[in-house]
């Protein structure tokens, strides 16, 4: 029997190279600069500042390490309360743990799908004590980050962005990621731009990204001998990666552009099915659309899993909803504030929810073909 040949994948979010990355990349071996440290890693962080307006900026190996090192800028001890977007990937929270501080998760509000203000303002009720807050810009689009930003400075804690999936968003013309004390950026490989690992630690505060820096690079005092006076770690990105990351960030807007052209392309697609609904835009915002995502309502008898499995037997890659962190076997003791007194937004759409294909190299072709798989659950 003669077995069918397998389409060419189609990815949900794979990297773009354009050419002036490799530029960077040879400079770097060219003049011998293969450390973390380096001519690519000083202009990849003064573009990125320049380019958010956010002031000064680290670049390190992930979007983790920055929120890592976030918190011990800020000082968190063991058993501190660090309040955490609740829909969210591990990584916004993880760090929280690394410190042995207690994460309280915040549930998110139908509107932006983000942690909800009103939520967090019962959590500064219950938890007057807590050090820090962690808001995650899901999928690119922007929270509430004025009322969230709001809260913190009446109760004066600290304010970090995880802006891994939201680079080169805007709240109301102000780049996501420059609201808090301090933003992070992710170049993971499926990001909007990316250096295949990799992230940045941003802040308006010179000093702090200074010692950022010093964090990052294992905490070496200035002495001629090796000597350490704080904990430090292995987290400065390389000077071939940041090379990566410059030569991206040239091409950022046009990135931007093509996720927004996927997501209006899905939006009009489906408008004329009830049961579907794109994941919902702040209209104080202007998203990067990373990943476009839908919801089907339960009654309509057709789950994610369905439409998931129908686009992976045609080679199509899709994912789920970020399962909320309370739910998580690891965070389950954790306590987890929502507005809903037997329910959760971010349980809901999890489970009604999935992640569409938003690769920017999508073809007309590709995105016929992934509409019509999923048009045919409904027609």
């Amino acid at each position: 029997m003669e077995q069918k040949e397998q389409r060419e994948k189609i990815y949900l979010s794979s990297p773009t190279m354009h050419g002036e990355e490799q530029k960077f990349v040879a400079e770097a071996f060219d003049t011998n600069w293969v450390a973390p440290l380096g001519p690519n890693v000083n202009n990849f962080e003064k573009e990125m500042a320049e380019y958010t307006g956010c002031g000064y900026a680290a670049a390190l190996s992930a979007g983790t390490a920055a929120i890592h090192l976030a918190l011990r800028l800020i000082g968190i001890q063991p058993g501190d309360i660090v309040f955490s977007s609740d829909l969210t990937f591990s990584a916004t929270c993880n760090p929280i743990c690394y410190e042995k501080g207690t994460p309280v998760f915040i549930d998110s509000e139908e509107d932006t799908w983000n942690m909800d203000p009103q939520a967090l303002k019962k959590a500064f009720e219950k938890y007057p004590q807590v050090k820090a807050v962690i808001c995650a810009h899901l999928y690119g689009t922007p929270a509430k980050i004025d009322e969230i930003r709001a809260l913190c400075d009446a109760y004066r804690v600290p304010l970090i962005e995880d802006a891994a999936e939201s680079l080169s968003s805007t709240f109301r013309g102000q780049m996501t990621g420059t609201f808090g004390d301090y933003g992070i950026f992710s170049f993971n490989g499926n990001k909007i731009i990316t250096t295949s690992g990799g992230g940045m630690l941003v802040s308006s505060d010179e000093k702090a990204i200074e010692k950022a820096r010093f964090l990052s690079t294992q905490a070496r005092d200035k002495a001629r001998h090796y000597q350490h006076s704080q904990l430090g770690f292995n987290y400065r990105m390389s000077n071939v990666v940041a090379g990566i990351g410059r030569g991206q960030l040239i091409h950022l807007e046009e990135h931007k552009r093509k996720k927004k052209e996927i997501y209006r392309q899905y939006k009009e697609a489906f408008a004329d099915i009830p049961a579907l609904a794109m994941n919902p835009m702040n209209p104080d915002g202007d998203a990067n659309n990373w990943l476009s995502c839908m919801t089907i309502e339960p009654e309509s008898g057709v789950t994610p899993d369905m439409v998931m499995d129908a686009l992976e037997a045609e080679n199509i890659e899709s994912r789920p909803i970020w399962k909320p962190m309370h739910l998580q076997p690891f965070y389950e003791n954790c306590d987890f504030i929502a507005m809903e007194e037997n329910g959760s937004v971010g349980e809901r759409i999890f489970k009604k929810g999935f992640c569409l294909p938003s690769d920017i190299k999508n073809t007309p072709a590709d995105m016929e073909l992934i509409i019509g798989i999923i048009r045919s659950f409904f027609v």
